[in-house]
């Protein structure tokens, strides 16, 4: 976990593991990490064009900060846990839905050699739908699933790497780094950088003809380990600093792989405030394609970016405009107060948290909501706001969206589903905050449909106000993924603690749980929902991810096909 604490907008620092340890009171208290960060810049706030972090001649950057991730949980014995009312976890989902550790990965990727014991799972028999697992060669944990325009289905399988079930076959086959896939950066010479390489495949993305957009989780480590840290910290290492990113991969005809990568970071002499150039951005927990405009979008630690969905890459680029293929990054983030020494201050005043000692920060993390509007803007939620990102509706022009999402004048885009107790004009305390925890982002017509780790389903309309919102109707409050269905416009949510899935159909709320699923896949997290389009009948990709048992082993992960009504 993260241990040092960068505050802003006054830009001194402090250090405090129980601070990261236990984030910043999020209600539904869920198994979350947190970082702060005064982030890319060197001052200012977000209330006016002199907080934006764009390119030179433009305007300086905000300071910034991250807001945590949901753990994945483990289950026992098969039985999801109830969400815990007291304290967060310290780390950010592993394959094995626990926290990862903080050593060194292994020169191979950490691919998993052998690994705990699995627990056989049966195959549940329901009408229209199809399940394929580790029988059919799938990975041991299923972070995401998509298909590409021909019809082949990918799945993100964590340690394990990206598999495919090519249309019409029944099996998958496994790609590595040994296979081209690039979880890591360029060197300024466009060489590979130092020491170990690390493989964590968690987002997927289809596209076009045998094509998908591939995200990767940067190497674990606390502190100034941590890949988004360590470039600003006093031990950078291109190991750590340079992984995770996103790849753009196609499958040739004799079965190997084309892969391009999308290094999402800024190049020296590109940002003003960051001269040297920053590094931030390495988790993709989302991505998002729209043909319309060309663009690939990633929701990720800290903030979100976008990519040219057709860049050929450039590995001696070094993050400059005329060879970049991506524009990094935005965020609705809002100025508030963190807790600087909570374990002291419950010492010392127990649970009356009025009480605890506070400073500034800049909340902005965990961007798991991305919803494409018809008109090429983007709906971009995470854990603290949610906002319109214009893109499409002003040609084009991802800074001036950027402007549109963190000026002074566009406060009403930074938008607080579920409403805080005091605005962010006036900096709330941790205990007067309702984190929104968005975990997806689904588009029906002019409404976006916006899922939340604790808090279950909003509807936003048009203008981003919340036109209803649903929890006790699902089967249950934590909402893992969320997706439209193209046949009828019916919401799917995937949940996280149990339950299984909840498919909103105007108003009624139906559920596929124990009877359908089956006591295993009923139990598990749904980390996605997506949808193959390729044929003349849409289907509906599930993603089981699979979990550690209490006993320590493992109930491998799903992919779920739903073809009926």
């Amino acid at each position: 976990m993260n241990t040092t604490t960068h505050f802003g907008p006054v830009g001194f620092s402090a250090g405090n593991g129980d601070e990261m340890k236990r984030g910043w009171g999020w209600a539904g208290a869920l198994f979350v990490a947190g970082w702060v960060w005064t982030g890319c810049g060197s001052g200012g706030d977000t209330t006016g064009t002199e907080g934006l972090d764009i390119p030179p001649s433009e305007f300086p950057q905000a300071p910034e900060g991250d807001a945590g991730t949901p753990d994945a949980g483990t289950l026992d014995s098969g039985t999801p846990d109830e969400p815990d009312a007291g304290e967060p976890d310290s780390g950010t989902p592993d394959d094995d839905g626990g926290t990862p550790d903080s050593g060194t990965p292994d020169d191979d990727g950490g691919t998993p050699d052998g690994g705990p014991v699995e627990v056989p799972l049966p195959t549940p028999s329901a009408a229209n739908w199809e399940f394929f697992g580790r029988e059919a060669g799938g990975p041991r944990f299923v972070h995401g699933v998509s298909a590409d325009a021909s019809g082949n289905i990918w799945v993100a399988g964590g340690e394990e790497g990206l598999f495919l079930m090519k249309k019409g076959e029944r099996t998958f086959r496994r790609y590595t780094m040994a296979e081209g896939l690039r979880p890591y950066g360029y060197m300024p010479d466009g060489s590979a950088p130092p020491g170990p390489k690390y493989l964590k495949v968690i987002s997927v993305a289809g596209a076009w003809n045998d094509t998908v957009f591939v995200g990767y989780e940067g190497m674990p480590g606390d502190g100034a380990l941590h890949c988004e840290n360590n470039w600003d910290s006093n031990v950078p290492d291109p190991a750590r600093y340079k992984s995770g990113d996103a790849d753009r991969v196609s499958l040739r005809a004799d079965g190997t792989l084309d892969v391009v990568h999308y290094d999402i970071f800024s190049g020296p002499n590109v940002v003003d405030a960051e001269l040297r150039g920053r590094e931030k951005l390495c988790n993709i927990w989302r991505i998002a394609y729209d043909a319309k405009t060309n663009s690939v979008w990633f929701g990720a630690n800290h903030g979100f970016a976008r990519g040219d969905a057709d860049y050929r890459g450039d590995p001696t680029c070094n993050g400059q405009f005329h060879c970049w293929g991506v524009e990094e990054h935005s965020h609705p983030g809002i100025n508030a107060y963190i807790y600087t020494n909570p374990t002291a201050d419950r010492a010392q005043y127990g649970e009356d948290r009025s009480r605890w000692r506070v400073q500034p920060a800049l909340l902005t993390d965990a961007y798991w909501g991305l919803g494409v509007r018809p008109d090429g803007d983007v709906w971009v939620g995470g854990a603290n706001r949610t906002t319109r990102y214009f893109y499409g509706t002003v040609a084009n022009d991802f800074w001036e969206g950027q402007t549109r999402t963190e000026s002074r004048a566009y406060a009403w885009n930074r938008i607080d589903i579920w409403k805080d107790a005091v605005g962010e004009e006036n900096y709330s305390r941790p205990e007067q905050r309702t984190d929104d925890l968005v975990s997806g982002i689904a588009v029906v017509g002019t409404s976006a449909w916006v899922g939340s780790f604790g808090h279950g389903l909003a509807e936003l309309n048009d203008s981003g106000q919340v036109v209803r919102t649903l929890k006790n109707e699902l089967a249950a409050p934590h909402v893992a993924s969320v997706a439209a269905d193209p046949a009828n416009g019916s919401i799917w949510a995937g949940h996280s603690w149990g339950g299984g899935l909840s498919r909103v159909r105007g108003g009624s709320v139906s559920h596929y749980g124990l009877s359908v699923l089956g006591r295993e896949l009923s139990s598990m997290r749904v980390p996605d929902i997506q949808v193959d389009r390729s044929g003349p009948r849409r289907r509906m990709l599930v993603a089981f991810q699979g979990a550690t048992l209490s006993d320590g082993t493992v109930m491998p992960g799903t992919i779920g096909i739903y073809s009926g009504d």
